[in-house]
């Protein structure tokens, strides 16, 4: 009878894929607020709720990319696409994280303009809109804050909606301040102060994005404690070529050529190689070639 060796099996989706039904909601509550900011504007000549029905677009385009990415990012692999289109979630955080920049350059020249020439501003009507926004943004932030940990696309729309929860915060002190005491100056320094931490929040975010396309190793996983756990593994004489990369958010992969002594039971040590490797390190799609220790060196690429 024919032996035909087990099939891997396809890769699961990744664990920040089931948020995004939550995604979806804080979409439509952003958009909702945005639609209500406009007509209200509108209607009553306000360029104060104009204004942030347009702070509040910037949201909507940043989850809208952010559910995409995750409901394209479900098409099966293909033979061109061998890993799918899992990355997608990641690009999707290196944009989102890029906006957020922009996003802070446009505040930064906002208030340096403010400081020199301060407007006029009605601080009652600010803080009446400031405080519709950061309710809608605390809303926001509650759907979305439970999953960000586990999928970096979330954690970018949920950088974003913080920032602009920031900045209702920061409006409403500001409009208190200017309501109170006529201090119009306080609105740009104010803005400059959530500038920064917006600028701070996007820095790691893009950071992370940009060290997942680069394939560099989780920061959660030490690949000497993993090379050391490998090399003690009775049988084993060596290991070589060891990668550890990241497809997704929750997604780690590893290969290595792992050389064995003679008489030791490949199909045996490969069991107990991944169980070793998801029980300590939570790796679970895992490449092992296994090597004699006479295969010699003409196919190590690296030491």
């Amino acid at each position: 009878m024919e032996h035909r060796p087990a099939r891997r099996p396809p890769l699961p989706p990744p664990p920040g894929r089931q948020h995004k039904r939550r995604l979806a909601v804080a979409l439509m509550l952003a958009g909702g607020y945005m639609v209500a900011e406009c007509v209200g504007g509108l209607l009553t000549h306000s360029l104060a709720l104009l204004a942030d029905a347009g702070h509040m677009l910037s949201d909507v385009a940043a989850l809208g990319l952010s559910l995409f990415a995750m409901w394209f990012a479900e098409r099966p692999a293909d033979p061109r696409r061998t890993y799918g289109y899992y990355r997608l979630e990641i690009l999707a955080a290196l944009a989102n994280g890029v906006a957020l920049v922009v996003v802070a350059g446009a505040i930064f020249v906002e208030a340096f303009r403010r400081l020199r020439d301060p407007p006029q501003v009605q601080g009652a009507m600010m803080m009446a809109i400031a405080a519709g926004g950061l309710a809608v943004n605390l809303a926001m932030l509650g759907i979305l804050g439970r999953g960000r940990r586990e999928s970096l696309n979330l954690r970018a729309a949920w950088l974003h909606v913080l920032s602009d929860a920031w900045g209702s915060l920061g409006a409403i002190v500001a409009g208190l301040l200017i309501w109170a005491f006529g201090w119009h100056r306080a609105d740009p320094i104010l803005s400059t102060a959530i500038g920064l931490l917006v600028v701070y929040s996007a820095w790691r975010l893009l950071e992370e994005a940009v060290s997942v396309l680069m394939e560099s190793a989780p920061r959660s996983i030490d690949v000497d404690a993993v090379r050391d756990a490998l090399a003690a593994v009775p049988g084993v004489r060596g290991v070589h070529d060891l990668h550890v990369w990241t497809i997704t958010s929750g997604m780690d992969s590893l290969s290595a050529h792992v050389v064995v002594a003679e008489g030791r039971s490949a199909p045996a040590l490969l069991r107990e190689i991944q169980d070793l490797l998801a029980s300590r390190f939570g790796i679970h799609h895992v490449t092992i070639q296994i090597e004699p220790e006479d295969f010699g060196e003409h196919g190590r690429c690296h030491p």
